[in-house]
């Protein structure tokens, strides 16, 4: 049997959908399918591979273990399908093909609008379009050939199937709050500090959650009882500024703010929470000529900020 005659982009966009989503009913939304035409093309794929890929775990489904095998394989198939396509579109642009960045939280702040302004100012050609988000949700887009280039922290091992890291500096986690907040210029911090004061955390699941709390442990302080999680800059930044919370988070993305004066860092040792930035860029993928420059740029400016 030729695989070819058998197996359809189709059937690669549905599995890796139905694999993101783990419901049949999401993924036909977001795909603009009926819920029948995905199963079908979900059973097309298991005959084709000879294999169960999905199966039911209460009411709903979870992949089955050579589901979880074909995972990666699909993923990466079907972004290599769409940087062909893309590549091919853009011969015919004049400005080139679009460059899809995803920004994490501590490059978000200043690094890369900084460099997308040195691109404009220096009259280099790109188009680019930047997303934010999570870790885990950016590097899904990444692999699945959304995104050209994550960057940011460096995400969990696990999650780095198909997935390169170049570093570009090492960054710690600090705990800041509003320069004229009580705790402001304190020497030590006080054992209640974290009782008598909001507290914001990073997120469960976040790259940064795990140093987090490794440092409250290591350091024989108790986590707060009842912190606001968040990964929102925006939201992070009126809290502290409006209501006196103490916030921790990536030193990158509250960089501005302690330049500028409105936030301070706290007397708290996160010497533990040091860990690198960089680009996560698929294996397989070719970049074009636009995505290199941009790396190229951001690497520049780590250098010219002093971080790299």
């Amino acid at each position: 049997m030729r695989l070819s005659s058998s197996l359809k982009l189709r059937h690669l966009e549905v599995f890796v959908e139905v694999a993101r989503k783990m419901s049949v009913t999401q993924a036909a939304e977001a795909l603009g399918m009926t819920q029948p035409a995905v199963t079908r093309a979900l059973r097309e794929l298991e005959a084709v591979c000879g294999k169960p890929l999905v199966e039911k775990q209460g009411r709903g489904i979870r992949l089955s273990s050579y589901g979880e095998l074909f995972r990666d394989h699909a993923g990466r198939s079907l972004a290599l399908a769409r940087d062909g396509v893309a590549l091919l579109r853009g011969l015919d642009e004049a400005d080139g093909p679009m460059v899809a960045i995803g920004a994490l939280p501590t490059a978000a702040a200043d690094l890369v609008p900084d460099t997308l302004a040195e691109l404009r100012r220096n009259g280099t050609p790109g188009r680019f379009m930047v997303m934010s988000g999570d870790n885990q949700y950016l590097i899904d887009q990444l692999r699945r050939g959304k995104l050209d280039v994550v960057v940011g922290r460096m995400p969990a091992p696990e999650t780095m199937a198909g997935i390169g890291f170049d570093p570009l500096y090492r960054e710690r986690v600090v705990a800041v709050a509003a320069r004229d907040h009580p705790l402001a210029g304190v020497v030590r911090m006080p054992p209640a500090a974290f009782e008598d004061h909001p507290v914001l955390m990073p997120s469960e699941g976040s790259v940064i959650r795990p140093l987090v709390e490794r440092m409250f442990l290591e350091q024989g302080l108790a986590l707060p009882r009842f912190p606001v999680e968040t990964v929102s800059s925006s939201f992070g930044r009126r809290f502290v500024l409006a209501h006196r919370a103490i916030w921790f988070i990536s030193q990158g993305v509250v960089r501005p703010d302690l330049d500028a004066g409105s936030m301070a860092v706290l007397p708290l040792d996160t010497g533990s929470t040091l860990g690198p930035v960089g680009l996560c860029v698929r294996l397989e993928h070719q970049q074009s000529a636009a995505a290199a420059r941009f790396c190229a740029a951001l690497r520049v400016a780590c250098m010219e900020q002093g971080l790299a």
